[in-house]
């Protein structure tokens, strides 16, 4: 387990040990080095919950050390991405990666649905809050959610959403995701949340999922640690996991 200090690596370390097909050989903090320890303790699957700042490097060591990975840290980008789809092109054969923007089984359903009901609304928007603590902004899951969103909107042909705004505050309207404004709170007393608000005229869809406890990730974290071994290559979302 790297980043086994945090709150989300001490709910999967408990996770984890709950767990009675698996077993929690190490954990990684900051001064130590992931691939090492994987080494030394034989570890068949790591799973990293660090830093975005760290995690491509915590990745990288691991894929070169032979070691499949659950990824839970948020910030991987296409670029990231890219560069670790080509690692893999040349590492042990059969290594699998999984990259999890959000653990939560209720959030990848949100997400799911999302891009179903993209392509019949001339709107689209995504609200999304965290706790304060958060370093990155917007979330993995919520720029996931819009690039999913906006896919499913040019598969189908929809035209870009209306929006007269000339002027205003910079940030007013939220970052751009493929188009799609996305917004982020951070807000004590809120732990995760996102809605995805989607507009007809005379009509408006709301589609909203909040985890209130980190122990909703530890289902989805189960499932990816089960299954990455038998996923060679770069798998990104838990809905492929979930046959959704």
């Amino acid at each position: 387990m790297v980043g086994a200090g945090g709150k989300m690596g001490r709910m999967a370390c408990d996770a984890l040990e709950g767990a009675d097909d698996l077993e929690l050989v190490a954990r990684a903090g900051r001064q130590d080095d992931p691939a090492a320890l994987a080494r030394q303790h034989g570890v068949q699957v790591a799973v990293d919950l660090s830093v975005p700042s760290a995690s491509p490097g915590v990745v990288a060591g691991l894929v070169a050390a032979g070691v499949h990975v659950v990824v839970g840290t948020s910030g991987w980008d296409e670029a990231a991405l890219g560069r670790l789809r080509d690692q893999l092109r040349e590492a042990p054969e059969g290594i699998g990666v999984v990259v999890v923007p959000n653990f939560a089984i209720g959030a990848v359903l949100l997400v799911r649905f999302a891009q179903q009901a993209a392509r019949w609304f001339t709107s689209v928007e995504v609200l999304e809050a965290h706790h304060p603590a958060k370093v990155d902004a917007p979330s993995g899951t919520a720029v996931r959610t819009a690039e999913l969103v906006a896919a499913a909107r040019r598969e189908a042909g929809t035209p870009a959403a209306p929006d007269a705004t000339s002027s205003g505050l910079e940030g007013a309207r939220g970052a751009a995701v493929e188009g799609v404004p996305v917004h982020s709170l951070r807000m004590a007393g809120v732990m995760a949340a996102q809605e995805v608000w989607l507009g007809n005229d005379g009509e408006l869809l709301i589609l909203r999922h909040e985890a209130t406890d980190r122990t909703a990730y530890a289902p989805g974290l189960l499932l990816a640690v089960r299954e990455v071994a038998q996923r060679p290559g770069l798998t990104v979302g838990l809905d492929h996991l979930l046959g959704v």
